[in-house]
């Protein structure tokens, strides 16, 4: 029987929070404190692209007749210099007005950068004992707040542009739809030590504070020393960051999990397959229908319809198939995850590098997938239901999508360490259950609540794995065959449950089993069992459900951990 790793035991102990590095200060003070000072560039450097882009192609046909006049002189004619005559810049050299147009392009560049420097003077953050809140604009002014107790993790993201000169992006992820808190931009080491503080705060452990450094404000600093530090320590720790990697400092390195770079790639090709088949099947459809229709007529060019229709669908079709995968891929790529003393660290990205920090108690639901194409390399992925703070059509973009996967591939060993990783709670007798007779059953002795033969056209190819088992922990769901899925609903953070029956299952005396859970790739449906046991298992549930939620301290787990040390 599989164990699960104990994080107590069978492993070094978790290191404790570091103090703020040397240099640095904490900044959960309760006081008002500003981003880094080249935030406004990272956030309007869109415009200032658009507006580059602008420029030269007015310039378009003047920079053509300089290369022109280089390479082949000879080659212009009198229309061309007449053309170019007429440029801008001619019209101000032939006016005797450089120095004028110098000024107008001095003037605007100090006009954004008195802009800029206003957008990063007017934008400021702090952390007190209980929120986090950000509040910025010059005219109309905004303001932010995510209360500590109500955070569901912390995201830390960090754009390739930003990654080369060391800055992050920090996502305080809340409780609601549009709650979640940015703080765009900050250097990579304070980003890490705001998430340590705020993760510190958020598990209850408000008196733990003495990370914070006494002296002198940021505020009273002389600003050009603060910018010129900000920026020198931001670029050493950009390419610090790219050569060595990051976020592994209070993480011992026998805990985490990587995945090998060859699994990860064959893993999407193989995802990539599927989708060219898909679309190779589109096209297999739209040429069955068209070419009868094209060659009826007979005419000796008929081909060439056909093959416009091939070129035309096939070949976005290929190049949207190779987009999937790689996208898939880079996204995936650097994937790690560790226990920390706040929670679980992801980290992935092979460009763009997110690191997300989940604190236990955030995890609604996790479900273990294995696809038929990957049944013969014994790879699963792991999803799991936690709040994203975001609304349900932006849940649906592929970035939204990515928070929910905590394991992109990994063999059984890697399924077990991170299960043992995402619910250290789960006690040893469930096990069995998740792994022997859920993700690898059924077999004799099978003690999932299974859908009935009667109902077997509802699920053909799976009806005999499909099913339920409840323990005083979770609920845990067995689907699929094809994909086999397995998935376990903690009862503490259960959000309902709830039977169902139609005029048909009336008549078979069979019923539904729904488990509500937060919005999320893991669905809690089970059909096709039979409704008296069902009604019983509701009540069961409910019953269950209520003292697990007693019992679960999990979302102050600083507080368990002070308790446990004193003890």
């Amino acid at each position: 029987m599989p164990q699960y790793p104990d994080p107590q035991a069978g492993q070094p102990p978790l290191p404790q929070v570091p103090p703020a590095p040397a240099g640095s200060e904490s900044l959960a003070d309760g006081e008002w404190h500003r981003l880094h000072p080249l935030t406004p560039l990272f956030k309007g450097g869109l415009v200032l692209i658009i507006v580059a882009g602008l420029v030269l192609n007015s310039f378009r046909d003047r920079l053509i007749y300089w290369a022109v006049s280089l390479v082949a002189p000879r080659e212009l004619d009198d229309d061309a210099i007449d053309y170019a005559a007429a440029d801008p810049v001619d019209w101000v050299l032939s006016n005797n007005l450089i120095l004028v147009a110098l000024l107008v392009v001095l003037g605007v560049l100090i006009v954004l950068l008195v802009a800029f420097w206003l957008v990063w003077r007017f934008q400021e953050f702090r952390i007190s004992d209980e929120h986090v809140e950000v509040r910025k604009g010059i005219i109309f002014r905004s303001q932010r707040r995510a209360p500590l107790d109500r955070v569901q993790g912390v995201n830390l993201t960090r754009p390739f542009p930003a990654r080369l000169i060391g800055m992050a992006k920090l996502e305080v992820v809340g409780a609601g739809t549009d709650a979640n808190v940015p703080l765009e931009y900050l250097s990579t080491t304070k980003a890490e030590t705001v998430r340590a503080d705020i993760l510190r705060l958020a598990s209850g452990a408000r008196a733990a504070r003495e990370a914070r450094q006494r002296g002198d404000s940021p505020q009273a600093r002389t600003s050009a020393t603060t910018m010129r530090s900000q920026l020198v320590d931001s670029m050493n720790g950009g390419v610090n960051g790219l050569i060595g990697g990051v976020d592994l400092n209070d993480v011992a390195p026998e805990s985490v999990v990587k995945i090998p770079t060859g699994r990860l790639v064959g893993s999407q090709l193989l995802a990539g397959v599927l989708w060219l088949v898909f679309f190779m099947a589109i096209l297999a459809v739209t040429l069955a229908f068209a070419v009868p229709a094209i060659l009826s007529d007979g005419e000796p060019d008929s081909w060439i319809g056909v093959l416009a229709i091939v070129l035309g669908m096939g070949v976005p079709f290929v190049i949207a198939a190779v987009a999937i995968t790689w996208a898939q891929i880079s996204k995936s790529l650097r994937y790690s995850i560790a226990p920390t003393p706040d929670g679980v660290r992801i980290t992935y990205g092979l460009f763009t590098t997110v690191t997300e920090t989940i604190p236990p108690g955030r995890i609604f639901a996790v479900e273990v997938t294995q696809s038929l194409l990957w049944r013969p390399f014994g790879w699963w992925t792991i999803k799991i239901n936690r709040m994203s703070g975001k609304s349900l059509s932006q849940q649906q973009s592929g970035s939204a999508q990515q928070f929910n996967i905590v394991l992109p591939v990994g063999k059984r060993a890697d399924v077990e360490r991170v299960l043992g990783l995402i619910l250290p709670d789960m006690p040893a007798g469930d096990h069995p259950l998740v792994w022997e007779h859920g993700i690898l059953g059924p077999q004799s002795g099978d003690p999932y609540q299974v859908l009935q033969k009667r109902g077997w056209w509802r699920r053909p190819f799976s009806w005999k794995r499909h099913g339920f088992a409840v323990t005083d922990f979770a609920v845990i769901m067995r689907r699929g065959n094809f994909w086999q899925k397995l998935a376990v609903f903690p009862l503490a953070r259960q959000q309902g449950v709830s039977a169902a029956q139609g005029p048909i299952d009336r008549a078979q005396r069979l019923a539904a089993l729904k488990v509500h859970s937060v919005t999320g790739p893991v669905l809690g449906d089970v059909v096709g069992i039979e409704s008296v046991e069902l009604t019983a298992a509701v009540d069961d549930i409910s019953r269950r459900a209520a003292a697990a939620a007693g019992r679960d301290h999990s979302h102050r787990w600083a507080q368990d951990a002070a308790h446990e040390s004193s003890a």
